[in-house]
């Protein structure tokens, strides 16, 4: 079972200038994530084990503080954030950023990253789409990331298949990069999903204006999942 209490959480967003250079996997977290975890002994294994584990909720922030947990983060630090930080740092120097996710996906980032951050090349890998990759898929997709050699390296596969992805091929890796888990990343700047405006953001209501865009795909995760969540909190 996975613990809010004992994990390692970054805490702020100026906490990511403190990233060491080289390997690097970085994970989030937020509560549909940490509900998913308590029934998926891989999973939580993933995000346990990673080496770095950002709050992607405001429930996560609020959460840990009030279990007094071994980890307080002073504020939610999106997987939008995290990209944007590290696609900013690269690219001031320039350098290859490998994206691996959905084929219709990566075809609209390479598009816009070419306009956003000019001093990056772009290299990008979509694996087959099925719920379970062979030995196959997982050896080209090794292959293809270790030959490409990126600066910067991101999955997006949807949680927990991405940081299970990860954490399993880990040390097949043979990368001197971050690499960052950030599926719904893809969606937002692909535009294929628009994120919330900005004051549903600031206010903690991204989950929120989402419910209300996609409410037949979401009534789950974010109206029984945020009961589940508190649940999963008051025993812990």
């Amino acid at each position: 079972m996975l613990r809010l209490k004992s994990l390692m959480i970054l805490d702020s967003r100026k906490a990511m200038s403190l990233f060491p250079n080289g390997k690097l996997l970085i994970n989030t977290i937020n509560a549909h994530s940490y509900n998913t975890a308590q029934k998926d002994k891989l999973f939580a294994e993933a995000l346990q084990q990673g080496d770095v584990l950002i709050p992607d909720g405001a429930s996560i922030v609020k959460a840990c503080r009030w279990l007094n947990a071994r980890s307080k983060p002073t504020e939610r630090i999106a997987g939008w954030n995290l990209f944007e930080f590290e696609m900013n740092k690269l690219n001031t120097i320039g350098g290859k950023c490998f994206f691996m996710g959905s084929s219709e996906k990566v075809a609209l980032i390479k598009q816009r990253v070419k306009v956003d951050y000019p001093n990056i090349e772009v290299e990008t890998y979509s694996p087959p789409y099925k719920p379970e990759f062979s030995e196959e898929d997982n050896r080209a997709i090794v292959e293809a990331i270790n030959k490409a050699n990126p600066d910067l390296l991101w999955i997006g596969m949807t949680a927990p298949k991405q940081e299970k992805w990860a954490y399993t091929h880990w040390h097949e890796l043979k990368i001197h990069c971050h690499c960052g888990t950030i599926g719904a990343v893809f969606d937002f700047y692909a535009g294929t999903v628009k994120r919330a405006p900005t004051w549903w953001q600031r206010h903690s209501l991204e989950w929120c204006y989402r419910l209300l865009k996609e409410p037949r795909r979401m009534w789950k995760r974010y109206i029984i999942g945020n009961l589940l969540f508190m649940w999963n909190i008051c025993k812990e």
